[in-house]
């Protein structure tokens, strides 16, 4: 028994309970999704366009990057563009998600290699769970789907984004994660992302690329 088993069990015998009476456990459910919400910004309280558009200044105001696309069939056109604009290598890793993996990257002369990375791959891409419009974060869930290695090794990362998925705050985020996976099936990560990776450690000098990807490209699916 460990020390929680033993500190609970205390506790339920001074009240002269088991821990397994239903009206009790209900009285908890109900408390615990009545509890009220924390003071919020009004910042991100907006809808709509309003909301997108709050995304991108955010994204963009932390020194991401941010493009649109209609749909999902031109996320690989966009991401061979993109390295193409930046004198990139036309290469890049992705994990195993069903979105990308849908998404016709023979149409184009990328070479797309699969699975976590290495430290050996110079770009990325990955797909989001969510956008937050108050900070222009994007927000990642990690497994095999869409590796963490991805988000930190790469020089470059290349993030794409549901206009549907972008939710005003990190609240509204939060619940939409614990619903997504439930209860013991939460992910081992989840990453909150604003900008590249940055640091001013050194004289106040801004530094890119500090402990992350130098560049971090936003790919707004509107679709």
């Amino acid at each position: 028994m460990s020390a929680r088993d033993e500190i609970l069990g205390s506790i339920r015998r001074s009240l002269g309970v088991g821990g397994t009476e239903t009206i009790r456990r209900q009285i908890v459910t109900e408390r615990i999704e009545r509890a009220p919400r924390g003071v919020m910004p009004a910042h991100g309280q907006v809808a709509g366009e309003e909301r997108i558009q709050l995304f991108k200044t955010q994204a963009e105001a932390a020194l991401a990057t941010v493009a649109e696309v209609a749909g999902a069939a031109e996320v690989p056109q966009a991401v061979a563009t993109y390295l193409r604009n930046h004198n990139l290598p036309a290469a890049i890793r992705i994990g195993e998600d069903p979105r990308l993996a849908g998404m016709p990257w023979d149409a184009t002369s990328l070479n797309v290699s699969h699975g976590r990375s290495e430290g050996a791959d110079l770009n990325a891409v990955s797909h989001a769970f969510a956008a937050v419009a108050e900070s222009g974060s994007i927000v990642m869930v990690s497994g095999p789907e869409n590796p963490s290695t991805l988000n930190f090794l790469p020089d470059n990362h290349i993030v794409v984004v549901q206009a549907k998925d972008v939710s005003g705050d990190y609240e509204t985020v939060g619940a939409r994660i614990g619903y997504a996976f439930g209860k013991g099936g939460m992910p081992r990560t989840v990453n909150w992302i604003t900008g590249p990776s940055r640091s001013g450690d050194i004289e106040q000098t801004l530094l890119l690329g500090a402990h992350g990807p130098r560049r971090l490209h936003i790919l707004l699916v509107r679709e």
